[in-house]
């Protein structure tokens, strides 16, 4: 053997050291890919129930809106109703009594002051 195989052969060794410390490295980066990968469908795999969970309370939400809204505005429209039937009654009902109750009153005085 000579100087030369020796130092091939020791090149070879150390090339084959190098390799097998990259190796190693190299096998836990695809580990942590794997897990990652299998993480990362853990999650999708939980995730889209919860948004379509999300999706049909929000559907859900705005039917109830829609019901809140029209039972608003039915109120609204008797309370404007309330208003007009109050105000008719105070003209039509209202202002006779006043007057009689302001006649009986003068008639009250008139009778009060002649005893």
């Amino acid at each position: 053997m000579s100087v030369g195989d020796v130092a091939g052969l020791i090149a070879a060794v150390a090339f084959v050291l190098l390799v097998g410390a990259l190796a190693v490295p190299l096998i836990k980066l695809g580990r942590v890919l794997d897990e990652t990968r299998v993480s990362l469908a853990q999650v999708t795999e939980h995730t889209l129930p919860v948004i379509d969970e999300a999706a049909t309370l929000v559907a859900q939400s705005n039917a109830q809106v829609a019901k809140v809204d029209t039972i608003t505005t039915s109120t609204a429209e008797v309370s404007q109703d309330v208003a007009a039937l109050t105000a008719l009654f105070s003209a039509t009902v209202g202002r006779p009594l006043l007057k009689v109750a302001a006649f009986t009153a003068g008639v009250r005085r008139a009778f009060g002051q002649g005893r």
